[in-house]
């Protein structure tokens, strides 16, 4: 079955940053484009980035552009997000997201926390 597991989440002082990654399994990697995801305490889910299949094209959320990087290693079969000058609105816990013709999967998801 189709395995998605993230990894990288901790605790981070404002400012600082961490590498997120996603190891997939079970499905043709190359196939899916990517993303990730992110739902704060009490808050709905939200998008934070997408890759595409081959990785030539990304997309980012308004509120992470210039500062987050979303990257993948098809070779691999590994999603990541670097994470820089983290604030505490990043708080949350960061979902990986696999996606291609109507078939969607979710990993369980890393926690992420920023102190002030």
């Amino acid at each position: 079955q189709v395995q998605l597991v993230e990894s990288g989440g901790g605790l981070v002082q404002a400012g600082g940053s961490l590498r997120l990654s996603c190891a997939a399994s079970g499905l043709t990697f190359s196939s899916y484009n990517m993303g990730w995801f992110r739902q704060a305490p009490g808050k709905e889910r939200e998008f934070v980035a997408s890759i595409s299949r081959s990785g030539s094209s990304t997309s980012y959320a308004d509120s992470v552009k210039g500062r987050f990087t979303i990257s993948r290693d098809n070779a691999k079969n590994a999603v990541y997000l670097q994470m820089n000058s983290l604030q505490p609105e990043d708080t949350g816990v960061y979902y990986c997201t696999a996606g291609a013709s109507g078939n969607a999967y979710w990993g369980q998801g890393t926690q992420v926390t920023v102190s002030s």
